[in-house]
């Protein structure tokens, strides 16, 4: 099959995927096929590994490669793949999405790295990134503030995007952001700027405004995949109070997943209630969750079932 890459016009829905560990720590191979199955069976467009929510920080490189050629391996083409490759030194970068695009990414994504916010060192750096990959390397830019310390003005997404012809897509995570995606896609698409691919992050809280900016889909790992699906396919069908009434009866367990740091430990024990992963363990530092915990999520879930039905 060929390989299938991202461009300036990629839609839909690109799930973020967790990286499942057994109850020692180890990668989980088995889980890791369970859970490419479970976001397949959601409908979903596309996905993304490595990414933050991955844990990718606390991979070994041995299991990064390995994580990411089983998951690619499993796909088999059927759906794109992003593979995040952000690090601290260019070389291991270039080793990395190398070695990713061969085994069949559709893309690789990158974030700035941590420094001063000064516009010239972000477009330096991402010149070294073009540079190093390659014109045949898709790039996917992430745009995530709030955990990078980096932030990053509209006219410098637009500058990258009509620069570097590789950086084909916007990993939206700003917050507050609304306006900024209503600026870069007025900014892109021009006669001087081509058009970028948006794809919003932020465990999909602000979704259904998101898309009604501009953006063309969800980029982001709530464990409720499905219902990014149906609000992008209701939002793309012209009827977004369908897609408001669907976001609607997930966002109080959506809000919930979305508590800094724990909740990813509420994600992935989802995951693992809904069959996806075998263990909820997240790598040291890492949140785990108690009695009460456990007890909230209960409910929430057993409520969001019942709302669903209820559509």
């Amino acid at each position: 099959m060929a390989q299938r890459l991202i461009d300036r016009d990629t839609s839909g829905v690109y799930i973020i995927s967790a990286t499942p560990f057994t109850e020692n720590g180890a990668v989980d191979e088995a889980s890791t096929d369970r859970l490419v199955d479970f976001y397949l069976d959601s409908g979903v467009n596309g996905m993304t590994i490595l990414g933050i929510m991955g844990e990718a920080n606390k991979l070994t490189a041995e299991e990064s490669r390995g994580f990411a050629s089983r998951v690619l391996k499993r796909i088999d083409g059927r759906i794109p793949v992003i593979v995040g490759a952000s690090a601290a030194g260019i070389d291991n970068l270039k080793s990395f999405s190398r070695f990713a695009m061969d085994e069949g990414a559709a893309g690789i994504m990158v974030a700035p790295t941590p420094g001063p916010a000064v516009e010239d060192r972000i477009i330096g750096y991402f010149r070294q990134v073009c540079e190093a990959l390659g014109p045949d390397v898709p790039i996917c830019f992430q745009d995530f503030p709030l955990t990078t310390g980096v932030p990053v003005s509209v006219a410098t997404i637009l500058t990258l995007t009509r620069e570097m012809p590789q950086i084909v897509m916007l990993k939206h995570e700003d917050w507050p952001g609304l306006s900024k995606i209503s600026a870069v896609r007025a900014g892109s698409g021009t006669a001087e700027t081509p058009r970028i691919s948006i794809l919003c992050g932020n465990g999909g809280l602000f979704l259904p405004q998101e898309l009604s900016r501009g953006a063309d889909g969800a980029m982001t790992g709530f464990a409720y995949p499905e219902m990014l699906v149906q609000v992008v396919e209701a939002h793309r069908a012209g009827d977004p109070d369908r897609a408001e009434d669907i976001y609607d009866a997930y966002l109080p367990i959506l809000r919930y997943e979305q508590q800094p740091g724990f909740g990813l430990a509420v994600r992935k024990e989802i995951l693992r209630r809904r069959g996806a992963i075998a263990c909820a363990r997240t790598r040291a530092p890492g949140p785990r969750l108690n009695d009460t915990d456990q007890a909230e999520l209960t409910r929430l879930m057993e409520r969001t079932d019942r709302k669903v039905k209820g559509l």
